[in-house]
């Protein structure tokens, strides 16, 4: 059983208990979360209201977390509490085959029909300060929202969560007037501590964005080893200091094109994939139109690691050599909070934002 709210007013000499009453419209409840979706305890991007499903129902509320979690809403309204339940688990068996540019055509829908918003990367970016995850709608999240439940409702939400670890739960709200002041307070049917984790439901397929099969991000981690000013100038990305840092960038193959990214700074070059990555030591660039040695070149990085001889890791600076399409100094770096941005060396740009917006910066060609 949920936890009972009660509120008392405490501003005179005896506590006064603040009776509660009957939510005037559940609509307006629903107004309220979209609004302000935080009082549902949680941050979440509202992208949909009153969705339409294909099989002719409408889901009061669809929103996402900073994980990339969808969340469906559901009010109870007037229907049985029975009749909720069973009209969420029908939504759940519909999001869970949710595809990303599905969710991402729910949201600009949300958008077209108020009139006023972002696209999804810049309203996720607003609400969660980070640019969307590579995938979304590897989970979700079924909960009712209702002022009140029948023990035997409560019994099967308990017994669906807790024992066979369906996604599901109750968010009570209690609707409190004290003379022209209106109150809302919120308990859950089941602690969220020991409620069922989200569920994976369908995995991996569709949930990514689609990648176009050309276009790679880079990041390039300057420090004492390796230089900025060096790449752009001779043409070159590079990574190294063990196989998690290197093995990405060995990926790379001629014709790809790269989005580089220097952490903490932003997007400074995009270029095309000349050859294969090579060790620094035997890494060849055209130099006025003759084929060099790296290292003979003028460098300000070292591009070596300092680690024991006998070590057996493979801790060598692997270079790939670029042709500048766009290249800039670092202090010219171009970043935006809704980019993409990854901790990994070298992998795939799925995010057509990211390549729409990089693109247009440095006015290269999509």
């Amino acid at each position: 059983m949920p936890l009972e709210v009660g509120l008392w007013r405490v501003d005179g000499a005896e506590p006064v208990r603040v009776a509660t009453q009957r939510m005037p419209l559940e609509d307006r409840l629903e107004r309220l979360i979209e609004a302000d979706p935080t009082i549902l305890g949680r941050p979440l991007l509202v992208i949909g209201r009153q969705v339409q499903t294909p099989f002719g129902k409408v889901v009061d509320l669809l929103g996402v977390d900073g994980e990339g979690t969808l969340h469906v809403l559901e009010l109870k309204r007037d229907r049985t509490p029975r009749d909720v339940v069973a009209q969420i688990l029908d939504y759940g068996s519909w999001v869970q085959g949710l595809t990303n540019d599905e969710v991402r055509e729910i949201h600009a829908e949300y958008v077209r029909k108020r009139g006023t918003g972002e696209a999804f990367d810049g309203a996720f970016a607003d609400r969660f300060g980070v640019s969307p995850p590579e995938e979304l709608n590897t989970a979700h999240t079924l909960t009712v929202v209702a002022s009140e439940m029948d023990p035997a409702t409560e019994r099967i939400v308990t017994y669906l969560s807790a024992g066979y670890g369906v996604p599901l739960n109750v968010l009570f709200f209690r609707y409190f007037e004290d003379g022209d002041h209106h109150y809302l307070a919120r308990t859950w049917l089941i602690d969220e501590v020991i409620a069922a984790p989200p569920s994976g439901g369908a995995k991996s397929r569709g949930k990514q964005e689609p990648w176009n099969g050309q276009d790679w991000y880079v990041a390039f981690g300057e420090d004492t080893v390796r230089n900025w000013d060096d790449a752009r100038h001779h043409g070159f990305v590079s990574a190294g200091g063990g196989k998690q840092y290197s093995r990405n960038l060995q990926n790379l193959q001629p014709g790809a094109r790269i989005f580089t990214h220097i952490p903490t700074a932003g997007y400074v070059g995009v270029g095309i994939v000349m050859g294969k990555a090579e060790p620094f030591d035997e890494a060849e660039l055209t130099v006025d139109g003759e084929l060099r040695p790296l290292s003979s070149l003028e460098l300000r990085g070292t591009y070596q690691h300092d680690f024991p001889q006998d070590d057996p890791e493979d801790r060598r600076e692997w270079i790939v050599p670029v042709s500048w399409e766009a290249a800039v100094p670092r202090d010219q770096a171009f970043w935006k909070k809704d980019l993409f941005a990854n901790q990994n060396t070298a992998c795939k740009l799925r995010s057509r934002h990211t390549i729409e917006e990089v693109s247009l910066h440095f006015k290269i060609d999509k």
